[in-house]
């Protein structure tokens, strides 16, 4: 065989390779999006995942002036500052004023449920007035009614088919796993490059870092449910979620930033040293900078990984589709369960064959992945070794 042939020849299978990858992915992306496109809107991003129906208190304290961007079809609460709007099954609120009392409102379970732009209006409770809304209902009885007392209950329901408390959770998520396993990764992939002398030790580290970094995740969610939730009693948690992640993520944490450490030339080292600058000096002025772009990367991959996870989190989070809300507080929590976009997706297609919901989860997920790395870019090309 002629060398030529053989140049064309391997060239033909990395092309063929090349092509065969490129064509995976577009296989995949050109699916999620078939699937999952019909569905996404800002409904979609921003209503709760399942329609829920509450009767709240609402105490009113102050007369409310109507903004002047009001539609013709609005009406107008001046008791409780919120705008009404009609729609094809009654009457929904369309605007809410900053200071209004049912953006404090309470259930009978005397939890907060604020009510929000969007809910729909069904039954109103008051001194004086008791009035079920339907879609026939006159408009002026609904203002009188909300205008009759000082001290309402009304009957909300507010819309679902959205995924904004898994996109909320998934973000606590990284937030808390990120939080912990950064620092730690990057102080101890500099103790390995900079500080610890090669041997015994240093192997040993290395080893224990690539044999974790090989385990698989439902081990690491097996370790975190009997260790975080159950030992240390956080139960079924963001918190919980975040911890496993944290110890997850760890090993890719320590790796790249080491690699990124190890990719700093040692002229700057000695360079630094040489101009009178300590140890300490020449890591955060030299080094750092200097590796900036490759611990991004590490960062980023960390945040795709803690995004696609699913079985640890199985374990420690759990799949309730719902905001980490404390129910006293009203305000989110670490300490309460959720469930991220990921495991939703695996329970919708397990549990229901839901495959357009799940592919519209994944089209949220490969939207976040692209910023995350628009963004990583953007930073690495500012702190790049090029503008030193």
């Amino acid at each position: 065989m002629s060398r030529k042939l053989k140049d064309n020849l391997l060239n033909g299978l990395i092309w063929l390779s090349a092509a065969f990858s490129v064509g995976i992915l577009i296989t995949i992306v050109a699916f999620i999006f078939s699937n999952g496109w019909s569905k996404m809107s800002w409904d979609f991003l921003t209503n709760d995942y399942e329609s829920q129906t509450q009767y709240v208190n609402v105490t009113s304290h102050q007369s409310y002036t109507a903004p002047s961007s009001l539609s013709s079809d609005a009406l107008f609460s001046e008791n409780l500052g919120i705008a009404i709007e009609p729609n094809e099954h009654g009457y929904e609120v369309a605007w809410i004023d900053d200071q209004s009392p049912v953006k404090t409102a309470k259930n009978n379970a005397d939890e907060a449920f604020p009510v929000k732009v969007g809910y729909q209006l069904e039954q109103i409770n008051g001194e004086g007035a008791n009035l079920k809304i339907k879609a026939d209902t006159d408009a002026d009885d609904i203002i009188n009614a909300l205008n009759a007392s000082d001290t309402l209950m009304i009957k909300v329901v507010s819309p679902g088919g959205g995924i904004f408390p898994m996109i909320v959770s998934t973000l606590m998520l990284i937030l808390v796993a990120l939080l912990f396993s950064a620092p730690v990764g990057i102080l101890a992939a500099i103790y390995m490059v900079e500080y610890a002398k090669p041997g015994k030790l240093v192997n040993l580290i290395r080893f224990a870092t690539e044999v974790l970094s090989g385990i698989p995740s439902v081990v690491y969610g097996l370790f975190g449910m009997l260790i975080f939730a159950n030992t240390l009693k956080l139960g079924m948690s963001i918190l919980s979620g975040g911890f496993t992640l944290m110890i997850l993520l760890l090993p890719t944490m320590m790796r790249t930033t080491e690699e990124a450490l190890k990719a700093v030339p040692m002229s700057y080292r000695e360079a630094s040293y040489g101009l009178g600058a300590n140890k300490i000096q020449t890591l955060s002025k030299v080094v750092l900078p200097s590796a900036i772009p490759g611990i991004l990367v590490g960062v980023i991959l960390s945040i795709g990984r803690t995004i696609g996870e699913s079985a640890a989190l199985l374990f420690t989070i759990g799949t309730f589709a719902k905001l980490p809300v404390n129910p006293t507080s009203g305000h989110l929590s670490l300490f309460e369960t959720g469930t991220s976009l990921t495991v939703r997706a695996y329970v919708e297609v397990k549990e229901s064959g839901n495959v357009e919901m799940a592919a519209a989860i994944g089209i949220v997920i490969l939207v976040i992945v692209f910023t995350l790395n628009l963004i990583s870019r953007l930073i690495s090309k500012k702190f790049s070794k090029a503008n030193y």
